[in-house]
């Protein structure tokens, strides 16, 4: 639950995000809102982070963390006191911007608003493109952008320090790039975030590109049935894809190469020598 709250008693929440798609207790997919999230459960976890938020009496932009088990009951986990990585999809469907919200608060100023003036609107989705190597435990990856090129369109939001032909290091985070996009429902969102994936071009360093195309056509993520353990549940159909593409990368290459040293023994009209099989054996 992301909540502001200022100097003078005043505090709300911006609703909830989803963020259960992770490795390593790490997130990789977020949105806002969460689709097994009800108003009356809604109104529950706000009520639940506004008291923490009081009883405390915390100021500044923070998300309060829970847990929502099989019953739908639900456990604080831990409050993170700052704006997190995620924030993009809140601002989204919210249509506030979370950054001079903050800068609002710290200068002692009142929240221009109260919670009965907020309202979700659409939704919105998160991909964290990172260096890493899905189909290798999510290995990080170095090296230098040889292609770097952001899609671009309607609410498409692409947040990124980098730019083509820098070097991604060791030294820090392997967060390349924020991809959200915002739509009316979940499914548009879905296929917008599709159709943005396939417009980034990134060329030069292993990353979650793939892998986000691969959540966002899983048919349990669509369905809104999946939970922590997506990616333990879920990545033996990645790598089965991922096997399934190299295999025919490589049968396109021998197919190629034949027909090329085919065409060879046309042009400078000499017979075919057979099978490259029996020659290597002579």
């Amino acid at each position: 639950m992301q909540v502001l709250a200022d100097k003078h008693d005043n505090a709300v929440h911006l609703f909830e995000r989803e963020c259960s798609i992770q490795r390593r207790h790490q997130k990789l997919v977020e949105e806002a809102p969460a689709c097994v999230v009800d108003e009356d459960l809604r109104v529950r976890l706000g009520e639940a982070a506004l008291r923490l938020v009081k009883a405390c009496k915390y100021t500044n932009a923070g998300t309060l963390e829970f847990i929502l088990d099989s019953d739908r009951n639900f456990y604080f986990l831990e409050m993170n006191t700052r704006l997190q990585v995620e924030h993009p999809v809140t601002e989204y469907i919210t249509g506030l911007d979370l950054v001079k919200e903050q800068i609002r608060i710290a200068e002692g100023q009142r929240l221009s608003f109260a919670q009965q003036d907020l309202h979700i609107r659409g939704h919105a989705i998160e991909l964290r493109i990172c260096a890493e190597d899905p189909a290798n435990s999510f290995l990080p990856d170095t090296g230098v952008l040889k292609n770097y090129v952001p899609p671009s369109g309607k609410d498409i939001r692409v947040d990124s320090g980098y730019a083509q032909g820098m070097e991604i290091p060791v030294e820090y985070d392997p967060l390349i790039a924020k991809l959200i996009v915002f739509a009316p429902s979940r499914e548009e969102a879905i296929a917008r975030m599709r159709w943005a994936i396939d417009e980034f071009d990134i060329v030069g360093v292993k990353n979650t590109l793939d892998f986000g195309r691969f959540v966002m056509d899983n048919q349990h993520f669509c369905s809104g049935s999946y939970n922590t353990g997506f990616v333990e549940q879920e990545m033996s159909h990645y790598h089965r894809g991922a096997d399934d593409s190299s295999g025919a990368m490589a049968a396109a290459i021998v197919a190629f190469v034949h027909r090329e040293q085919k065409e060879k023994s046309i042009m400078v009209g000499t017979k075919s020598p057979g099978s490259a099989w029996r020659m290597a054996r002579k």
